[in-house]
């Protein structure tokens, strides 16, 4: 099984990133590298989370969003002049969208699966879940409900006012706000849990333990700093190979 998953994690780096931006989007690479980096995890699939205007046929049961035009797209906050932009573009029924972070973590054992839904429950992705497929791929899946989707216009005709447009805005880039706490906190426990998951392997005193994670993590938040100073200044789909410089602690990790 071991050698399985190594080559299932080798095809789908090696594959070239299938999604619309063709990148992991940067609030996440932190994320997705440190997964990577890691023996019993691969990512299949991200999004750092998005506000999206999407125009669907008029008569249409639902807005899909493989068959219909986008109007607008950000993985950051937004302005109503952004969304009235797209909205004059607009000839069927407009849709706006906010969707949350969502992650797909294939995972070597069912142990490291349970690890990997436990950090995101606690981290606020209560719709996370497990499946188990019938060739033994062990797929985690870290999502929550914190989405927003509204009907904007009708056969290109504008269904609301400017007052409420704003609000929808000021509602969208709420959720994004809290939507990158939780990815941060997400990435944090993550870390913990790993780190303290090596720690016990490694059958340490529970006084020793605690004074090595101390340490660990104290070590953590320098090498952070240190990356945020020197810098100078990403969707990614089934198959993403960018597998980036590891941001925090990654030697301690491995």
């Amino acid at each position: 099984m071991d050698n399985t998953f190594s080559q299932w994690k080798k095809q789908c780096l090696n594959k070239m990133d299938q999604s619309k931006k063709g990148s992991v989007d940067q609030d996440i690479e932190h994320v997705v590298s440190l997964l990577n980096s890691r023996e019993e995890f691969f990512t299949t699939s991200s999004c750092s989370g998005r506000t999206i205007l999407i125009d669907g046929a008029p008569g249409s049961s639902g807005v899909q969003k493989q068959n219909c035009t986008w109007l607008f797209v950000s993985h950051q906050k937004c302005t109503s002049e952004d969304l009235m932009s797209g909205l004059e573009k607009s000839s069927g029924d407009a849709v706006l969208k906010f969707e949350p972070f969502v992650l797909h973590v294939q995972c070597r054992r069912l142990e490291d699966a349970q690890l990997m839904h436990s950090v995101a429950v606690n981290s606020g992705f209560r719709n996370s879940g497990l499946t188990v497929g019938k060739a033994g791929k062990i797929i985690t899946a870290v999502r929550s409900t914190h989405g927003l989707e509204v009907p904007l216009s009708h056969e290109g005709k504008l269904l609301v006012g400017r007052e409420y447009l704003n609000f929808l805005t000021q509602t969208a880039n709420q959720k994004m706000e809290e939507n990158l706490r939780r990815i941060h906190r997400f990435y944090q426990n993550l870390q913990a849990a790993l780190i303290t998951e090596k720690l016990q392997k490694l059958q340490l005193p529970p006084d020793r333990l605690e004074t090595e994670k101390d340490e660990m993590d104290k070590t953590s938040v320098y090498k952070r700093r240190r990356k945020r100073e020197h810098q100078t200044d990403c969707c990614h789909g089934d198959g993403s190979s960018s597998v980036e410089e590891l941001d925090v602690c990654l030697d301690l990790l491995t």
